[in-house]
């Protein structure tokens, strides 16, 4: 795919943190960008797609779409877990529609059938065809990995193994253990704006005094710190019992927010875990997925806890849609040029968009991206 140079490289050039800057603006509004990014940020990069839970007993499926992918991701007869493409290789018809369990993965189209290796089994009426051989079609593999119960998946060779890429958190966050929580409940919102945005918004605790009165009583926003690793930035606060005569439900210990690059958080506070993926809709429409875990699920304290989670975390919600929306607006007006970070509150911002800067570089440099002056 071509790109004016002048349109593109200039954007690129990573920001060091003795003169930070914000991305451009047209990173946020241009079409063309926008259409990149699929190729580009998203295929290359680990996916969350769902919990073991799910693929617990042999031919177990789990349907997900990734940058415009349709995938399905199976538990075989040797208790492995693979994912293909869930397009037929006769006519591009799905093997699988919805999460479920069966021996086969079956084309809902024509028939055509799959073991859950991907390799074709039978296709109907086409032993008349000439030169055709069932052996010669199998449905096209992607990565798959599991970490703490979660599966993941990546259309193309990510560049680091995912247990690398996470490496630290579980250690980090000990006592609490992801791996003892079981799924409770999603939420999702639907938000006028540019994904970057709300990724942008997560990235720093600078505008908690400003955007969330209440969720600022809980923390302790003067100590609220962040730490960048390759792949991830970690923001963390200690968490107060009673603030103003308030009473902390979120709990005793620390508040630690991962932002895993390109478009996932982890939210995990004593108790529980949010996962948070943002999933692009449009250049100016976003989906925001939220899923809760918690330990001991079924315990009277559990389910008050869950009660408040939700009503908390729905003011929470509507506060950083309302914000980033206006942003969405401030970026689409033309007004915008890229402004000076805040490295002190914004260290997390500055790390996540290089490594968006990075991917395109990296892209050019590959020549998966073709650019033209003309």
């Amino acid at each position: 795919m071509k790109v004016l140079e002048k349109h593109l490289k200039p954007y690129l050039k990573e920001s060091k943190a003795k003169e930070a800057y914000a991305l451009e603006a047209d990173l946020y509004c241009n079409e063309s960008f926008y259409s990149l990014e699929n190729d580009v940020v998203f295929q290359n990069n680990w996916q969350l797609v769902g919990h073991i839970d799910q693929l617990s007993n042999t031919g177990d499926q789990l349907v997900c779409e990734i940058a415009e992918l349709p995938i399905v991701v199976v538990r075989n007869e040797n208790n492995e877990l693979k994912a293909f493409h869930n397009v037929c290789r006769h006519r591009a018809g799905p093997v699988a529609t919805e999460n479920g369990n069966s021996k086969v993965l079956r084309c809902k189209y024509h028939g055509w059938t799959y073991s859950l290796d991907g390799e074709l089994n039978s296709a109907p009426e086409m032993g008349s065809t000439p030169n055709f051989d069932v052996c010669q079609y199998h449905l096209p593999q992607v990565e798959i990995s599991e970490w703490q119960g979660f599966i993941f998946v990546s259309i193309n060779k990510p560049a680091v193994p995912l247990e690398k890429m996470l490496s630290g958190i579980t250690d980090n966050i000990k006592p609490i253990n992801l791996s003892e929580m079981t799924f409770s409940h999603r939420e999702e919102y639907i938000i006028e704006c540019n994904w970057k945005v709300y990724m942008d918004n997560y990235l720093e605790g600078y505008h908690i005094p400003h955007i969330h009165p209440e969720l600022n009583q809980l923390i302790d926003y003067r100590n609220y710190e962040t730490e960048v690793k390759a792949w991830y930035s970690y923001q963390y606060s200690k968490l107060t019992e009673h603030n103003n005569e308030v009473d902390n439900f979120y709990g005793k210990g620390t508040a630690h927010y991962y932002c895993i690059f390109p478009n996932l958080m982890l939210n995990i506070l004593p108790g529980r875990l949010q996962t948070n993926q943002i999933i692009p809709i449009t250049k100016n429409k976003t989906k925001v997925v939220f899923d809760y875990f918690y330990t001991e699920l079924e315990s009277e304290e559990t389910q008050k806890l869950i009660a408040q989670d939700k009503t908390f975390s729905h003011v929470v919600q509507k506060e950083d849609i309302n914000i980033c929306e206006q942003v969405q607006k401030g970026l689409n007006s033309g007004s915008y040029v890229p402004g000076r970070l805040c490295v002190k509150r914004e260290l997390g911002v500055l790390h996540y968009q290089n490594l968006i800067r990075k991917s395109f570089r990296d892209a050019i440099k590959t020549k998966h991206i073709k650019v033209s002056k003309t």
